[in-house]
């Protein structure tokens, strides 16, 4: 198949999606397919669409390609700069399927999907709607009440709104976090009202606006569903603090286990509230939904991810490997559920 694998962007984790796009594009070449790595920000000034999708193809070389551009994206953005790169568009109407390997917004949020929902163009993952909705933190919490998903207390909180807990019903610690982001960026536990009053300066220096919710101490724990099917479940311990953005790609600081040591009762249960908060907001084809739970055993969801980070140490890739499936086969199964 002739497959471009999206990745890059302008979002914060454009680094991390440029890491999983790479690994991806060399397993689906392992594979035999004609896969090109392509930033979707950036593009290819230099890709003829009809002659780009070849046996010959460094993907190294396309990887150092797109970050030669990391020191210009606040500038372009700044410039006006259009968000779909040179001949990223008719590259991927060229490709049979585009993988999306993006993170984050401008990738996660939808628009990218109802794009190329209006001009035709496959791609994998979930489809503008249920991209939108699980972006947004605060409305995937509302939807999560409303399906009977159990999700911690919380609260939406916009630029010049009073930031008192109390007046919520809520006391700290808590967790402070950006609505719309992801990979962690920008999440903080504080502990105390002058580490609340930072922490909340610091979400918003993100976006404008942010999600306040009630500290879970326990364990966690993230579950990936494809094709409806809830994949084994991996637990996520970090060596120190919690799991934020360095805890997640720094080498080392994390244990995880997968199958996650677990009663059957605890597994079957976090396993259907992993397939039932994956249908609250509207997702389809695969996903990864992240999951506290308390000292006493009461389970907590906390959000979805819509496109997973995809190395073959990622999360979903390890839980895939429970399964007998190498990082290939899932590339290959994502874009098999994608494409029916």
């Amino acid at each position: 198949m002739k497959i471009v694998v999206l990745a890059g962007g302008i979002s914060t984790e454009r680094e991390i999606s440029i890491v999983s796009g790479t690994q991806v594009c060399k397993a689906l070449r392992s594979r035999g397919h004609q896969a090109i790595l392509v930033d979707v920000y950036f593009g290819r000034e230099d890709a003829d669409p009809m002659q780009a999708f070849t046996d010959e193809y460094d993907v190294d070389a396309a990887a150092a390609y797109a970050r030669s551009f990391d020191g210009q994206v606040e500038k372009s953005i700044q410039e006006g700069k259009a968000f779909f790169g040179t001949n990223v568009i008719a590259l991927c109407q060229a490709a049979d399927v585009v993988f999306l390997a993006l993170h984050g917004e401008n990738g996660e949020n939808g628009k990218v999907q109802a794009a190329f929902d209006l001009l035709g163009i496959r791609y994998t993952g979930s489809g503008y709607l249920g991209s939108a909705i699980a972006m947004d933190k605060g409305l995937s919490k509302q939807l999560f009440w409303q399906n009977e998903v159990p999700t911690p207390a919380g609260f939406i909180l916009r630029k010049g709104e009073d930031i008192s807990l109390e007046a919520h019903g809520m006391t700290l610690p808590c967790v402070v976090k950006p609505c719309c982001g992801g990979s962690s960026v920008g999440v903080t536990i504080p502990k105390t009202q002058e580490e609340y009053e930072a922490a909340v300066a610091d979400a918003f220096s993100y976006e404008d606006v942010i999600v306040v919710e009630e500290y879970i101490k326990g364990r966690e724990f993230s579950v990936g569903v494809v094709d409806g099917i809830a994949y084994p479940i991996i637990e996520i311990a970090p060596i120190e603090g919690f799991y934020d953005y360095t805890n997640k790609y720094k080498a080392g600081s994390t244990v995880e286990t997968c199958p996650a040591v677990l009663t059957k009762e605890q597994t079957e249960q976090m396993q259907a509230y992993a397939v039932k908060g994956f249908k609250a907001l509207q997702l389809d084809n695969y996903g990864r939904l992240d999951f506290m739970m308390s000292k006493d055993g009461k389970m907590y969801c906390l959000e979805a991810n819509t496109l997973p980070g995809m190395t073959p140490t990622s999360l979903l890739p390890q839980e895939a490997h429970a399964l007998g499936m190498d990082f290939a086969d899932l590339c290959e199964k994502l874009i098999a559920v994608s494409a029916k």
